[in-house]
């Protein structure tokens, strides 16, 4: 048969309009609705396990800390499948993801963890694309942590967004969540913790009563009580020591017990118990961020108190605390900031949790590393210890500053027991005396004082000291009687706490 050139290029027509048809559709419109940046070919796919519990946060770090560690693990030791999504960018308000419906911007870190355990990472995506990636069992919306308890945050923004995702979400059962944050470490320095007088409680308080307002807002099927949960365990020996930088949870504690929270109010069945823990968590660690979470989702909007996580006072062996930035080492406690509010939770030297804890509430100066490198104590330091102190300057200004005495208060000791309190300080190459000295008040006070120039086998030790009627010591640290320094240096590098005979 011979082609005319008529019927020739009606031929070609023919052969050609769809891949044309498909051209002129990606170019108008991407038609499956996946981010022009990310290669379609990498892009997961709707998974078609239709057992596994499907998550989708549209959220921030606090629903990275919340979801993305340990969540799929708690699920698949209890034989479940899980399937966690979340649209990331830090420090995202309702607001900004209004915004970005709004453009369709790809503009977020899409995070996801298959079925299968492994987590993948797709950057410029859109909020439809997630949405039409999976069929989404459920979807949790939640407030940039700083406005979290200001209910008129929520009023304008939470419901656009929600009947945003509703629109473009495919699957009509899906259940609509808040994720609520928690409030902030007492020493937090966010600049948004202003907005709640710097106040731990009236923060939970206030979290507790927008998320609760904002719920009816758009019909939320439920509220996950992460912020609960987290007031709950500063409840036990940890103390409020939930937070890395003031307002990120802790890796893996924190991370842990807000997994927890998770997986108790999505499977509305007790934590308590599952076989999954973080290998760097003792079980002891683990029961008290498996508890903390039941009872929030028990008792969402109050706190309990963890009455069984509680020490007494009454610990054993010896509890170890270095000065120094860096984290301690193996058998040691740090207080890793010098200045007012830095904390923490104290363990015995054989790592169990004491129930006893240590706050700056006066500031030092600095850190210094000129400690002795190689000393001989009972307190048989590291160099990474007896390297490094905090320092004041009782003097004369140094760094701008004139810090005539710094202040250390132990808590959670029992007010009927006494008390051993024995230091070390060091300060390498002085030709001076730096005489340091240790006042240790409770109902009754011991003062201590040793030369810290050249120090590498003198430790001191205040005895017998018993708590005031709250379970509380303070120690001072100041310049002593001896000290000839021109700015009055003074140091302290460690410290040891045992029970008197």
């Amino acid at each position: 048969m011979k082609f005319t050139f008529k019927y020739r290029i009606n031929f070609w027509i023919a052969i050609l309009s769809p891949f044309i048809l498909f051209l002129s559709c990606a170019k108008n419109g991407n038609p499956n609705n996946l981010p022009t940046s990310v290669n379609e070919s990498e892009y997961i796919r709707p998974n078609t396990n239709t057992d596994a519990i499907k998550i989708l946060a549209i959220g921030n770090s606090f629903s990275e800390d919340a979801i993305e560690s340990h969540l799929y693990d708690l699920a698949k030791s209890d034989g479940k499948k899980i399937i966690i999504g979340n649209l990331y960018i830090g420090g995202a308000s309702l607001e900004l993801h209004v915004q970005n419906a709004k453009s369709g911007g790809a503009v977020y870190e899409y995070r996801k963890i298959g079925a299968d355990g492994i987590k993948k990472n797709y950057t410029k995506t859109a909020i439809q694309s997630a949405l039409i990636d999976e069929s989404w069992d459920y979807v949790s919306f939640q407030q940039v942590s700083q406005n979290s308890g200001q209910y008129n945050s929520f009023e304008s923004s939470l419901p656009v967004l929600y009947s945003y995702v509703k629109d473009h979400n495919k699957n009509a059962n899906t259940k609509y969540i808040l994720h609520q944050t928690w409030a902030y470490a007492q020493n937090s320095t966010h600049e948004g913790f202003a907005n709640y007088n710097k106040n731990q409680m009236n923060m939970y308080n206030a979290i507790v009563d927008a998320y609760n307002k904002a719920k009816a807002l758009i019909s939320a099927s439920m509220i996950v009580p992460s912020g609960t949960a987290i007031q709950n365990a500063r409840t036990s020996v940890v103390g409020d020591n939930f937070c890395r930088d003031g307002y990120h949870l802790t890796i893996p504690m924190g991370r842990y017990l807000a997994a927890c929270t998770w997986y108790e109010a999505i499977f509305a069945k007790s934590v308590v118990g599952n076989k999954y823990k973080p290998n760097e968590l003792s079980d002891f660690e683990a029961a008290i961020c498996q508890n903390a979470a039941h009872f929030a989702n028990q008792q969402p909007n109050t706190v309990t108190e963890m009455v069984n996580f509680q020490g007494d006072g009454n610990f054993s062996g010896s509890i170890f605390l270095n000065f120094g930035t860096a984290a301690p080492p193996a058998g040691w406690n740090g207080l890793t900031n010098f200045t007012e509010g830095s904390s923490t939770a104290l363990k015995n030297n054989t790592n169990n949790y004491t129930g006893v804890g240590a706050t700056i509430t006066e500031r030092f100066n600095g850190q210094n590393t000129a400690g002795e490198a190689s000393t001989t104590t009972e307190f048989n330091m590291p160099t990474i210890v007896s390297q490094n102190s905090y320092f004041g300057n009782s003097k004369a200004t140094f760094g701008g500053m004139l810090i005539k005495q710094s202040k250390v208060k132990i808590t959670g000791l029992n007010k009927d027991m006494k008390y051993n309190f024995c230091y070390f300080g060091s300060r390498s190459a002085s030709s001076d005396n730096r005489d340091t000295k240790f006042i240790t008040a409770g109902k009754n006070t011991v003062v201590v004082s040793q030369n810290t120039s050249n120090n590498k086998t003198e430790i001191v030790c205040a005895q017998n000291v018993q708590p005031n009627d709250s379970g509380e010591i303070e120690i001072t640290v100041t310049a002593g009687d001896a000290n000839n320094n021109g700015n009055g240096f003074y140091y302290i590098n460690a410290m040891r706490i045992t029970k008197a005979n």
